[in-house]
């Protein structure tokens, strides 16, 4: 990006304005998002509809490091808790360009490094993947049971039906990263 625009100085507006830029991107890429009203969610956005909702925490950077960015992924001054979000979406400013993470691969971290121009960097497989937001949100696969808050019984706590969701994720990861890794095998067969 060679002309840069004015980067906002103050860290809580920049990351104000980078969570608009998120929404945009969001839609642009014909997923539903939705805003939880407040400020003390550990996450700023869900993607999906009703029972399939994917949280995601918004970060930007312009923290430059050697040949990368440097990227905090924590809340306050500790690394945010297991089960606070599903996907970390890391805004490279000055690169213009979206990271979106499973938050298993973030999970304990307080800062991550992105190299944009080193396509073997670990998060590279990550940038601009939409496509992860869309398909974690997306209806289970065929014959997968879950259990939403339209299907629960009648009284089932909103922690079975949000446990049940997250799981959902993490089975959708775990086959996500089985094919990942089923790809890489291949292509490494190939050279």
């Amino acid at each position: 990006m060679t002309n840069r625009k004015k980067i906002i100085k103050d860290k809580k507006l920049r990351g104000e304005w980078a969570e608009s830029v998120f929404m945009a991107q969001a839609h642009e890429h014909g997923l539903p998002v939705s805003k939880p009203w407040g400020e003390m969610r550990p996450y700023d956005f869900v993607i999906g509809k009703t029972g399939r909702f994917v949280s995601v925490q918004v970060k930007s950077t312009i923290s430059r490091l050697d040949t990368g960015y440097v990227c905090s992924v924590r809340g306050g001054h500790k690394a945010y808790p297991p089960g606070s979000f599903d996907f970390a979406a890391v805004y490279v400013i000055f690169e213009d360009m979206w990271y979106l993470i499973p938050a298993e691969l973030i999970r304990g971290k307080r800062d991550i490094a992105l190299y944009p121009k080193s396509p073997k960097s670990k998060y590279e497989p990550y940038r601009e993947a939409w496509h992860l937001l869309r398909e974690a949100s997306a209806a289970c696969e065929p014959g997968e049971a879950t259990e939403t808050s339209a299907d629960a019984e009648p009284g089932a706590s909103p922690n079975n039906v949000a446990s049940a969701r997250m799981e959902n994720a993490m089975n959708y990861f775990k086959r996500y990263l089985e094919r990942g890794k089923g790809l890489r095998q291949k292509q490494d067969d190939d050279v």
